[in-house]
C-alpha cells in the first residue's frame, strides 16, 4: 500500500503571507506594448564590458506606438525617489528596440549606440526602471500611476511586478526580458534572466513577437588547412540548423585539381549537423588556394565558409619531442617556432597527443606532448607519424603552481605515414614526478581506488589514488609532522581520470550499475595518455585521458543501514542538504506564494536553499525520507533544515510517517532560540521508544549562528540521557586576515570561530544541560565542520567527552562521513560524556552519501542526464552517523549478598524520634562498589524516614559513600518519625551505585 503525507497548513503564516502578497501584489498597469527589455547598471564599472549604463524598451506589439511626452524613470532598489530622462517624440515599429544610454564610467571598453542619451546612475547590482505615461517624476517605493511598464531587479528591490523582482545584477550582466522581449507576463522574477547584457538600439533587425523565426544554417569549418607538398590533407566539416535540415554541400571557388569535397552526410533532422570533407592530394602544387564551401538546406537557405589550403614544403625537424620537453621545468625552447614529429597516442577535444616512438632514454624529458589545436588534430588520426609545426608555450591553468609544455598555433601538422604503435610506460601511485611522462602513454600496473566522484557529471572526472586518501587532520594534530606528511604523501598520491572532452559530457561517463559510481571503486589495468589541467573544485593536476575503456568494479558496493550491536535506544545524526519547504522561486510545497526565507531580520526568496520548485523539493524530500526511514532510529539530530520554527521539521516528521503507514515520529519541540541563519538544527523522535524529559534548550550565545539544541529523553526502562544537537561555523569563504583566515595548518578558514563554539559548548552549555537534566548521560552529535584531529574536536574531548567514531570506526579501518578535495575524513560526530560512553555499544557511518556522485542527486538543472531515483543514496553530501546506546541503570540490587542486622529502636522524648541503627554485612564475597543505598520500602502508613537521603520509587533510602569490600561492614544510623507509635515494619534493600 502506498501511503501519502497529508498536507501540513502553515500554522500561523497563512495570514501573514496574506498580507505580505498583498504589500508585494503587482500593480495595475494599463495595457503597453511597449516593454522595458534590458535594464543594465554596471556599465564603466570594475569588470564591466560596457562604458555606460543604459535602459532599452521594446515594442512586442503588432502596431508602432508613439512615445510622445513618455519618460524613463529610475530609482535606487530600496529608494522611493526618481530620476527622470523624457523620451522625444519617438514611433516604435513592431519589433522595433529603442536604446537610452544613461551614465558612463571609467571602466568597460565598449562604447553604446544610443538612439537617447541620459544622465542617470544605475546601481550595479539592483534597482527600480519604470517606463511612464508623462514626464512628472514618479513617488514612493511601487507606483502605479501612468507607469506602462516596471522592473524591479535586486534582492532588495521593494518595487516590481508579479511575486518578486528579477535576479541581482553585477558589473558584466544585466536583467533581460526572456524571448528577446516578447515575453510579459507582469512578473519580474519569471520574465527576466540575468545574463550577459546585449544592447539592441533602433538599427538593430526587427524582432516582430509571433512572427515565424527562420533560423540560418551555421557552417563549421577551420579557417586554414596546412599541407606538405607530396602529402595529403584533409579538412573536417560540418554545419547545422536549428529548425532545418543541411542537405547538400559543393564548393563554389574555381575547382583545384586534387582538392575534393568527399563523404558528404546529410543530417538526419532539423538541428542534427551533416558532414564533409575537404581532402587535398598530395599531386596538388605548392600554393595557396582559398576553397569556399555552400551548404544548402530543405528551407531553401545556404551558407558558406572558406578553408585557406596551404601547400608548403615539408618542414624540417627542428627539435625531437623529448628536446623540446627538457629536464627542467619548462621548456629550454618556449616561446619559439618549432618543428617536431612523432606518433598521435590520443585525440581528444582541442588537440592531440604526440609522442616520439623511441624517446631519448632520460627519464627526465618527457617522450610526449600535448599539440592544443583542434583544427589539426581533425587531419590526424591515432597511430600516424606526424610532423607538426606550431610554437611551444609553457601553458599554466588557473589555481595551478606549475606550467605544462605543449604546442599551439599549428601551422602544419602532416601526417607522414600510419599504423604505428607505441608502448606504454609503466607507471604506479604514488609518483611525485608524473612531470616527467606528461604527454605520454602510460599504463597503470597495480590497481587504483576511485577517491572522488564528485565531478564526473560536470566534467567526466574521478580521483584515483593507490588506496583511500585521508585528509590529514581527521587523523592527525593539524600542523604536526604526521599531518604535514601525510598531506605530502597525498599530493603524490592521485591522478584524475577524465574523458578527452574538457566540458559537461552529454553523457555522464563511468556509470555503472545504479546508476552510480562510487568512491572506493577500483580501476584495473588502466592505459592513456598523461595530461596537465584545471580539474573539479578548483586548481589543477595531473589528469589521464584513457585510450582504452577503463574497467571498474564495485569495490565498495552499497549497504544497507549500519547493523549494530543492539542497544535499547538508536541515535543518528543526519545533514539533510538545506532541506526547505520554502523554494527559491518564492512558492512552497503548497504551492503558495511567499515572501521567501528569513536571514535575521531579512525575509527574501534569495534567502532560500535546497530545491528551486516542487519538482526538486518531491525529489528531495523522497531521498531524504528513504535515508531516515533505512536508519529507523529512535531519535534523529538533523541539519540544515529551514529555520521556520518547527513548521519544517513538521512537514519531514508528516512524510516519513507516510512512508511508515504509521504514526511513528514526532518532533521534538523547538528551544527558545533557533538562531539568525536560514537554517538550524532540530531532533525528531519516536514517542513509542522515549519520552521527552522536560524541555528543549539552547545556547542564544552570540558565537553560535545556529544554536546547538539539546533534549534530555527518558528510555522506556525509566534510563535518562541527554542529546546535544551541533552545526558549527562552516570552512568556506575565508576572510582575508585574522584569526580566522586559513593559515594553512590544514582546517581551513573560521577555526578560530569553531573553537570559540567548542569553548562555549563545554564551558558553558553543556554544564547548563547537565545540571538542568540532573543527568551526566550526555551524547553530542552533529555537523562540527572539523575532522577527527582538528581543534574544535579536541576541545570537547579534552574535556572528558569521548569519540565514538574513533573508538568503534577506526580500528576497523578509515571513519569518514565526507569527501572534499579528493580526500576523506569525518565532520559528522558521536562524542560521548564519561557516564555514557561506557552505555555506548555501537558506532558506525553510513556511507550512503559522500562516496556517490553528485550529478545523480535531486537537483534537475545542470546534468547532462538525469540518474535520479527515489533510493536514499546521495540524499546529502554528508554520510549520517548512527550510535547505539544501551542505557542502563546506574545501581544494581545487591540485596542477597548483604546481611542486614537492625538495632532495635530508641524513642527520645526531647526528639519525639525513634533512633537506631542497621548494619550491613558484605557476605558476597566479592567487593560491593560505592555509593551503597539502603532503601526501605513499605514504610509503615504515617511513618517518616527523617535521615533519608532521598525517595526512589516511593521508598526512602539513605545514601552511604564508598564502597564494602567482602566480610566488612558499616553501620548505618537510622531515625523515624512515628507520632501515631504505631507498629514499624519496611521491607530492606541494598543497592550498589546512584540513584
Amino acid at each position: 500500500m502506498t501511503f501519502h503525507a497529508p498536507s501540513r497548513a502553515v500554522p500561523g503564516r497563512l495570514t501573514v503571507l496574506a498580507a505580505l502578497l498583498a504589500g508585494f501584489a503587482a500593480p495595475a498597469f494599463a495595457a503597453s506594448d511597449i516593454v522595458i527589455s534590458q535594464a543594465y547598471g554596471g556599465g564603466g564599472n570594475s569588470g564591466a564590458t560596457y562604458k555606460s549604463d543604459f535602459v532599452e524598451l521594446f515594442n512586442r506589439g503588432a502596431t508602432a506606438v508613439t512615445l510622445t511626452n513618455w519618460s524613463v524613470q529610475y530609482a535606487s532598489a530600496a529608494g522611493t525617489s526618481w530620476q527622470v530622462t523624457t523620451i522625444p517624440n519617438v514611433t516604435l515599429q513592431p519589433g522595433q528596440y529603442f536604446l537610452i544610454q544613461q551614465a558612463s564610467g571609467n571602466g568597460g571598453s565598449v562604447a553604446l549606440s544610443p538612439d537617447l542619451t541620459g544622465t542617470i546612475p544605475m546601481g550595479g547590482s539592483g534597482g527600480k526602471v519604470a517606463l511612464v505615461r508623462g514626464t512628472t517624476a514618479l513617488t514612493g517605493a511601487n507606483p502605479t500611476a501612468n507607469v506602462a511598464d516596471l522592473v524591479g531587479w535586486g534582492s532588495n528591490a521593494n518595487g516590481f511586478e508579479g511575486s518578486g523582482p528579477a535576479g541581482g545584477t553585477a558589473n558584466a550582466t544585466a536583467a533581460v526580458r526572456n524571448e528577446a522581449g516578447c515575453v510579459d507576463t507582469d512578473d519580474n522574477a519569471g520574465d527576466f534572466t540575468i545574463t550577459t547584457p546585449t544592447p539592441r538600439n533602433q538599427a538593430t533587425p526587427a524582432n516582430v513577437c509571433g512572427a515565424p523565426v527562420v533560423k540560418p544554417i551555421v557552417p563549421n569549418c577551420p579557417a586554414s588547412l596546412g599541407v606538405a607538398q607530396g602529402y595529403a590533407g584533409v579538412a573536417l566539416l560540418s554545419a547545422s540548423d536549428v529548425d532545418g535540415i543541411v542537405n547538400g554541400a559543393t564548393i563554389t571557388s574555381s575547382p583545384v585539381p586534387g582538392i575534393a569535397l568527399v563523404g558528404f552526410n546529410a543530417a538526419g533532422a532539423a538541428g542534427a549537423s551533416a558532414s564533409a570533407r575537404l581532402e587535398v592530394a598530395a599531386s596538388v602544387p605548392l600554393g595557396s588556394y582559398p576553397v569556399t564551401i555552400r551548404f544548402v538546406n530543405d528551407q531553401a537557405q545556404e551558407a558558406s565558409c572558406t578553408v585557406n589550403v596551404a601547400v608548403q614544403t615539408l618542414a624540417a625537424v627542428t627539435r625531437t619531442i623529448p628536446q623540446i620537453q627538457g629536464a627542467g621545468a619548462a621548456s629550454p625552447v618556449a616561446n619559439t617556432t618549432q618543428t617536431t614529429q612523432g606518433v598521435v597516442t590520443a585525440k581528444v577535444a582541442g588537440g592531440f597527443f604526440l609522442q616520439d616512438a623511441a624517446g631519448d632514454g632520460d627519464p627526465t624529458t618527457s617522450d610526449g606532448l600535448f599539440v592544443y589545436s583542434a583544427t589539426a588534430a581533425d587531419n590526424v588520426s591515432v597511430g600516424q607519424l606526424v610532423r607538426v609545426t606550431g610554437t611551444v608555450v609553457e601553458f599554466t591553468p588557473t589555481g595551478a603552481a606549475r606550467s605544462y609544455t605543449e604546442m599551439k598555433d599549428v601551422t602544419a601538422a602532416v601526417a607522414l605515414s600510419g599504423g604505428h604503435s607505441v608502448a606504454p610506460t609503466n607507471l604506479t601511485l604514488p609518483n611525485a614526478r608524473l612531470d616527467q611522462v606528461e604527454g605520454m602513454l602510460v599504463r597503470f600496473t597495480s590497481p587504483l581506488t576511485i577517491s572522488q566522484t564528485s565531478y564526473v557529471g560536470s566534467r567526466g572526472e574521478l580521483t584515483l589514488s593507490s588506496g583511500r586518501l585521508e585528509i590529514p587532520t581527521n587523523r592527525y594534530v593539524p600542523g604536526s609532522a604526521e599531518a604535514l606528511a601525510l598531506a605530502a604523501a597525498n599530493a603524490n598520491n592521485r591522478i584524475v581520470l577524465d574523458d578527452g572532452l574538457f566540458t559537461t559530457p552529454t553523457t555522464i561517463p563511468y556509470i555503472g550499475e545504479g546508476p552510480t559510481v562510487r568512491a572506493g571503486d577500483t580501476v584495473t589495468d588502466l592505459t592513456g595518455v598523461v595530461d596537465f589541467g584545471a580539474i573539479g573544485g578548483g586548481g589543477a593536476g595531473f589528469k589521464l585521458q584513457p585510450t582504452a575503456a577503463p574497467l571498474i568494479s564495485r569495490e565498495n558496493a552499497r549497504e544497507g543501514a549500519p547493523l549494530l550491536p543492539s542497544g535499547n535506544v538508536k541515535v543518528a545524526s543526519a545533514n539533510v542538504l538545506n532541506f526547505f519547504t520554502t523554494f527559491t522561486n518564492g512558492v512552497n510545497h503548497l504551492g503558495q506564494a511567499t515572501a521567501g526565507c528569513t536571514i535575521g531580520s531579512s525575509t527574501s526568496r534569495s534567502n532560500c536553499r535546497g530545491a528551486d520548485n516542487l519538482a526538486e523539493y518531491v525529489r528531495q524530500r523522497d531521498k531524504i525520507v528513504a535515508e531516515l526511514k533505512g536508519i529507523d532510529a529512535d531519535v534523529f539530530g538533523l541539519m540544515e533544515i529551514q529555520n521556520d520554527g518547527d513548521y519544517s521539521a513538521g512537514v519531514l516528521v508528516d512524510s516519513l510517517n507516510a512512508a511508515y503507514g504509521a504514526q511513528v515520529y514526532a518532533v521534538v519541540p523547538k528551544p527558545p532560540a533557533t538562531g539568525t541563519d536560514a537554517i538550524r538544527v532540530a531532533m525528531i523522535y519516536k514517542p513509542g521508544k522515549l519520552t521527552l524529559a522536560g524541555p528543549s534548550m539552547s545556547d542564544a550565545d552570540s558565537v553560535n549562528n545556529r544554536p546547538p539544541m539539546a533534549q534530555s529523553f527518558r528510555a522506556v526502562n525509566g534510563e535518562k540521557f541527554t542529546l546535544v544537537v551541533n552545526h558549527l561555523k562552516a570552512k568556506g569563504g575565508c576572510p582575508a586576515s585574522g584569526a580566522n583566515a586559513d593559515n594553512g595548518d590544514g582546517q581551513s578558514c573560521w577555526n578560530a570561530t569553531r573553537v570559540q563554539q567548542a569553548q562555549r559548548l563545554v564551558n558553558g552549555f553543556l554544564p547548563q544541560v547537565v545540571a538542568t537534566a540532573g543527568d551526566p548521560d550526555v551524547l553530542v552529535i552533529g555537523d562540527m565542520n572539523s575532522y577527527g584531529m582538528e581543534d574544535p574536536i579536541r576541545t570537547i574531548t579534552a574535556a572528558g567527552y569521548v569519540n565514538q567514531l574513533e573508538r568503534f570506526v577506526r580500528p576497523a579501518g578509515l571513519p569518514y562521513s565526507y569527501v572534499f578535495g579528493h580526500e576523506a575524513g569525518y565532520l559528522d560526530h558521536a562524542l560521548a560524556s564519561a557516564t555514557l560512553s561506557p552505555q555506548v555499544v555501537g558506532a558506525a557511518e553510513w556511507h550512503v552519501n559522500a562516496d556517490e556522485p553528485e550529478v545523480i542527486d535531486y537537483n534537475l538543472d545542470g546534468k547532462p542526464q538525469d540518474l535520479y531515483n527515489a533510493l536514499p543514496y546521495r540524499a546529502s553530501d554528508h554520510d549520517p552517523v548512527v550510535v547505539s546506546l544501551n542505557l542502563a541503570p546506574g545501581y544494581v540490587d545487591v540485596t542477597a549478598g548483604v546481611q542486614k542486622v537492625s538495632s532495635g529502636l530508641v524513642f527520645n522524648r526531647a526528639t519525639q524520634l525513634f533512633t537506631g541503627t542497621i548494619t550491613l554485612v558484605n557476605k558476597s564475597g566479592a567487593a560491593l562498589n560505592g555509593p551503597l543505598q539502603l532503601s526501605l520500602a513499605g514504610l509503615t502508613a504515617g511513618v517518616t524516614l527523617v535521615n533519608a537521603t532521598g525517595n526512589k520509587d516511593g521508598a526512602p533510602y539513605i545514601t552511604v559513600n564508598g564502597g564494602l569490600a567482602a566480610g566488612a561492614q558499616v553501620v548505618v544510623p537510622v531515625a523515624f518519625s512515628n507520632p501515631a507509635k504505631a507498629g514499624l515494619s519496611y521491607t530492606s534493600k541494598v543497592y550498589s551505585g546512584n540513584f
